[in-house]
């Protein structure tokens, strides 16, 4: 066991004990030159010897895991093999678990559980989204962590792996029995992201019901069981994770995701008023049928009437008097024609972001209209289908997240929906735009994480170089002067902050002036010079203007 007040790689000081596994133990640390406080997790070899784990796997991905950004996962800063141990380097998570919260209070209310549920979702999809799949499998309250703000954080990944599809099944068999999923345990394949679904059911029960499924009776029971006031809907949801047969599961965590969010629907009485409304749609289509139309026919006429109602539905949004008039119109439009990209660019730039300000609120609306379903497909599915479509609306979504997330703008989403838009076809300016934005939104998060560390690795020479690079051209004919401003915005922005960082990487103050004159030049000819401009335009101006000035005050203090 680590001493306490050693001080590890030269900078990590052990302060004391805050929690200890099967094979490891979790010390709070200080680093004491970045005054940051982390979590440093030690994994004893002859521990994980005994445990069947090898050494050089832990080794492998915890370094995978350390690439990974979400907000419901910890950042992995370091990795250190230290005598007879591996010293995992992470963020110190303030808050409780909630094994914590529902041994000391007793079953949670169902609301909360749902709300949960629906982040861990989140998370949860996020690492099976990855390429290859990293399968967690050790689900339970215990390793969920919930801050003071209401969110929750997945901690401990010692037993996460990566799917591999030639495998017929895990090397090792791991997870915690109660909450594990059957296929944990060998013989019956390998395990995979429904795998994670059940253990998901298993904590969601847990939670609220206070039954603890690790302990006798080590069964799974219909939560209405245990209360009669819960929801018949989360029941059928839970009953649905924890199928013995992955078969009978959902699929994947955006199918959970979408029946959390209408849970109540599941409800008999909501489901009582819908076979009225399914009757009477199968009485039309019969007598529409009767009527001698041929199947052929139907088709092409239903789809010109999906057509022309998509149209009319985006007519409505552009005439909406209020802007939720626009954005009722433009959901129903995208349910009407789930493949049209049209609808999707419309929603973000002109009702999310016509205050300039992606909310979180609106953020979360967005994830939850892509994970509807049309047949067996998610409305994001199917907008994948046309590559030119989807690259387009990641690139218009990865901007949202980039300038106007909560009014300071969210570089990690913004750098994930880049990425997704460099995959694909964009014009080449906005091809380009894309890659040079996602690489300086990784700089934000690689920034901040060296900062943290007290190591400064970061080449701040190559992020001028980016940002340069993103700013050349005529922005405003490529894209829009709204793009435009805001990039030349983020170019003064980042001279006043991190002006003294870019000198010392070689950066002249000359070319840092050069720069802003560049912005003022492509301002006045390729903004100014145009016969109309909106009002967001001239506000855009105007802000511009002041962090140029500002930029160059900054400037004049480093000659």
């Amino acid at each position: 066991m680590l001493e306490i007040g050693s001080v590890i790689d030269n900078k990590y000081k052990i302060l004391n004990k805050i929690g200890q596994g099967g094979m490891s133990v979790v010390y709070l640390a200080m680093n004491e030159r970045a005054n940051k406080q982390w979590a440093v997790k030690e994994i004893r070899k002859d521990a994980a010897a005994a445990s069947e784990i090898n050494m050089a796997s832990i080794k492998t991905e915890t370094e995978m895991l350390k690439n990974l950004s979400h907000p419901n996962l910890p950042s992995i800063v370091d990795i250190i093999d230290h005598e007879d141990s591996i010293l995992i380097v992470m963020d110190y998570v303030e808050g409780n678990t909630l094994s914590k919260a529902v041994n000391e209070l007793g079953p949670q209310p169902q609301e909360y559980v749902i709300e949960w549920a629906k982040q861990l979702c989140d998370v949860l999809g996020y690492l099976h989204s990855q390429n290859p799949p990293i399968i967690y499998r050790d689900l339970k309250p215990g390793n969920i962590m919930l801050k003071p703000d209401g969110t929750i954080v997945l901690i401990d990944f010692g037993t996460a792996r990566q799917y591999k599809e030639e495998n017929l099944e895990d090397t090792t068999c791991l997870g915690t029995r109660g909450y594990a999923a059957p296929e944990q345990f060998g013989g019956r394949g390998q395990t995979d992201a429904r795998t994670d679904i059940y253990c998901l059911g298993t904590t969601m029960y847990h939670l609220v019901t206070g039954m603890n499924p690790s302990e006798p009776p080590y069964e799974i029971r219909n939560i209405r069981y245990w209360n009669e006031s819960l929801s018949k809907g989360l029941e059928q949801i839970i009953a649905k994770c924890t199928q013995l047969d992955p078969e009978k599961r959902y699929q994947s965590c955006n199918e959970v995701l979408y029946a959390l969010e209408h849970y109540d629907e599941l409800d008999e009485t909501y489901r009582r008023k819908e076979r009225v409304k399914l009757g009477i749609f199968l009485t039309t289509a019969f007598l529409a049928i009767a009527s001698g139309i041929g199947s052929l026919s139907c088709y092409s006429y239903a789809k010109h009437v999906q057509q022309v109602n998509h149209d009319k539905l985006l007519e409505d949004a552009s005439r909406g008097v209020t802007a939720a008039d626009s954005k009722e119109a433009l959901i129903n439009s995208i349910a009407v024609y789930p493949s049209q990209v049209d609808s999707y660019i419309n929603l973000i730039d002109n009702v999310y972001l016509a205050d300039e300000n992606f909310s979180a609120d609106e953020a979360a609306e967005l994830r939850e209209i892509l994970i509807r379903t049309s047949g067996k497909n998610t409305y994001e599915q199917i907008l994948a289908q046309d590559a030119d479509s989807y690259s387009l609306f990641a690139y218009r979504l990865g901007l949202a997240y980039y300038y106007s997330y909560e009014g300071e703008g969210n570089k990690q989403q913004s750098a994930y929906w880049f990425k997704k838009a460099a995959e694909g076809n964009l014009n080449p300016n906005q091809m380009e735009r894309a890659k040079r934005l996602g690489a300086i939104a990784e700089y934000y998060v690689n920034l901040g994480a060296v900062d943290k560390t007290g190591d400064s690795e970061v080449t701040y020479k190559n992020y001028w170089d980016d940002l340069v690079a993103l700013c050349k051209g005529n922005i405003t004919e490529s894209d829009n002067a709204n793009t435009a401003l805001a990039i030349y915005k983020e170019m003064a922005s980042q001279i006043c902050v991190s002006a003294n960082q870019f000198k010392k990487a070689g950066v002249s103050t000359s070319d840092m002036q050069l720069q802003l004159m560049n912005i003022e030049k492509h301002v006045k000819e390729d903004i100014d010079s145009a016969s109309e401009k909106s009002e967001r335009v001239v506000e855009l101006e105007q802000e511009l203007a002041t962090n140029i000035e500002k930029a160059k005050q900054t400037i004049s203090m480093l000659e």
